[in-house]
């Protein structure tokens, strides 16, 4: 009577296990029942196993038992072996990227963002669950990166009212929170995500004015020469775009954070000059990119070239020539320098990618500086280059040599050079904010009045035609972004992925068909009746 009611035990124990695990697919919201049984049963099975301990240990007793209990020993090992690699690799996350462009690593600009968290960053992604999993591969590396990243993943159909409260409207929005301010990304790109948490971070936008009314370079020019492609890279980077033509606005805005001066063609009237002068004193930041003059005779831009002298940089009037056949490599000839050196300099701080400019001219520091201002290089050609005073000579027929005697000046030559000093005329600051809803992420040293300057000795190196090259468009967004005194935004950016699709011509796709289908396994048949015809 005890065995048979033990029998039953054992028969009731699994029913009960087997219903536990129907509910938890069928009915997952019957969790309580679920735990229960699943504790009733395991706990009827253990009893009826003890009330055969006999049995159990006469079986265990056979040699081939004890061989089958070996063996299922070593499996448990292997099986514990295995939970704890999971279980370790769970907790220290770590992955090979083995792409050429590195397409699914963050970029080392993203990586310095959320290094420099202060406070936590609350994401919240709306998309439909069977999405989630792309939105894990990336926003995963964020968390790893930085503690401060909290992700939670919601089902915009299942839960609207959360969704409503961030005024989400299409799945697949990606919403940052950060010290009460709100910020939305409509994909799981990388540059959409980092670019709209460095928005929820800094809580504006800062803006960079270009200079117009010299026949500069145009942002909103689409052409080869146009500046549209960077100026939509510098959107990306939470800047705002405007022109101004400082001869009707009679100074420099009082919302500008950087003045951009891209390659004109003609002079700043003196009445410019003062203004950019003026913006300068009050802690201005200045960006001149100084194109090469037709000939030597004289420079077109003698008043902008001055203002550049004033702040300790010597704008050559002359051509640099780069024979080290560098620029072969992106299709150019030697009037195209190619620079893969970049002294020590916040803004090319890790800077280690090539940067290609379209005729430039030379930008040297003055030694010693002038009027307290010491400029440093940015940017240096090879030893195998020189700066070509004949600049009629390279422009008409093409052809040059180093004649150091008549002015030349020889390698390696400084493209750029960048200048920084306090401001004389700087507002007074601010006083701080008071209050627990005013507290500021910034240092209380952070963003002192200060002036920069940068100048480059070219103005193509930004343009549409030539952001392809590996750092242009890099070195551009850097130099901006430490002129803006964001140097927390200088660094690699991620890349797009490459493109590595095949393209093949008629005879190549023929050629191709014949050896995958005919030729190649024609080769297998044969090895095939050969290796029979020798057996038999």
């Amino acid at each position: 009577m005890v065995k048979r009611v033990l029998g039953l035990l054992g028969w009731l124990g699994v029913a009960l296990v087997f219903a536990a695990v129907a509910i938890r697919f069928l009915k997952p919201e019957w969790q309580q029942y679920y735990n229960g049984l699943a504790i009733a049963g395991l706990a009827c099975t253990l009893l009826y196993i003890l009330s055969q301990w006999r049995e159990v240990a006469q079986a265990f007793a056979g040699r081939q038992t004890r061989f089958g209990t070996i063996a299922i020993a070593s499996v448990l090992v292997v099986l514990g072996i295995l939970a704890a690699i999971n279980y370790i690799a769970n907790r220290h996350n770590k992955r090979w990227d083995l792409t050429a462009s590195k397409q699914y690593s963050l970029s080392d600009q993203t990586k310095k963002v959320l290094q420099d968290l202060k406070k936590p960053v609350n994401v919240h992604v709306f998309a439909r669950s069977e999405d989630f999993s792309r939105f894990h591969d990336r926003l995963d590396e964020y968390q790893y990166v930085s503690k401060q990243v909290n992700v939670e993943y919601t089902d915009l159909e299942k839960q609207p009212a959360l969704a409503n409260r961030f005024g989400v409207q299409q799945p697949g929005t990606v919403v940052f929170e950060y010290g009460g301010r709100t910020e939305k990304a409509a994909s799981d790109d990388e540059q959409a995500l980092t670019n709209a948490l460095v928005k929820v971070i800094q809580g504006r936008q800062p803006k960079v004015y270009f200079t117009q009314g010299h026949a500069e370079k145009d942002t909103a020019g689409s052409d080869r020469f146009g500046y549209s492609s960077i100026s939509t890279a510098l959107k990306s980077d939470n800047f705002a775009v405007d022109k101004v033509v400082l001869a009707q606005a009679g100074s420099v805005p009082a919302d500008a954070d950087v003045l951009v001066v891209a390659g004109p063609k003609t002079d700043f009237l003196p009445g410019e000059i003062d203004a950019v002068k003026k913006y300068l004193a009050k802690g201005g930041k200045v960006l001149l990119l100084l194109d090469p003059p037709d000939t030597a005779d004289k420079s077109p831009l003698p008043n902008l070239v001055a203002l550049a002298k004033e702040w300790g940089m010597d704008v050559g009037t002359d051509v640099v020539v780069d024979v080290s056949g560098m620029g072969q490599l992106f299709g150019a000839d030697a009037s195209v320098p190619v620079a893969a050196s970049y002294p020590s300099h916040p803004i090319t701080e890790n800077f280690k990618v090539m940067t290609a400019y379209p005729l430039a001219r030379s930008i040297t520091p003055v030694q010693g500086g002038v009027n307290g201002h010491t400029a440093q290089p940015l940017v240096e050609t090879s030893s195998k280059s020189w700066a070509e005073t004949d600049i009629k000579a390279l422009t008409t027929t093409g052809k040059v040599t180093r004649d150091l005697d008549k002015g030349d000046k020889a390698g390696p030559i400084a493209l750029a050079a960048a200048v920084s000093a306090a401001a004389t005329d700087a507002p007074a600051p601010k006083p701080p904010a008071q209050g627990p809803d005013q507290k500021t992420d910034q240092k209380p040293d952070e963003k002192k009045p200060e002036t920069r300057l940068v100048v480059f000795g070219d103005s193509d190196f930004a343009s549409n035609a030539a952001l392809g090259v590996q750092g242009n468009k890099d070195l551009f967004l850097n130099t901006i972004n430490w002129l803006a005194q964001q140097e927390n935004m200088i660094a690699i950016r991620a890349r797009e992925p490459d493109d590595r699709r095949i393209t093949l011509t008629t005879g190549q796709q023929q050629s191709l068909f014949y050896l995958t289908v005919f030729i190649v396994p024609g080769l297998i048949l044969l090895a095939g009746v050969q290796t029979w015809w020798r057996r038999r």
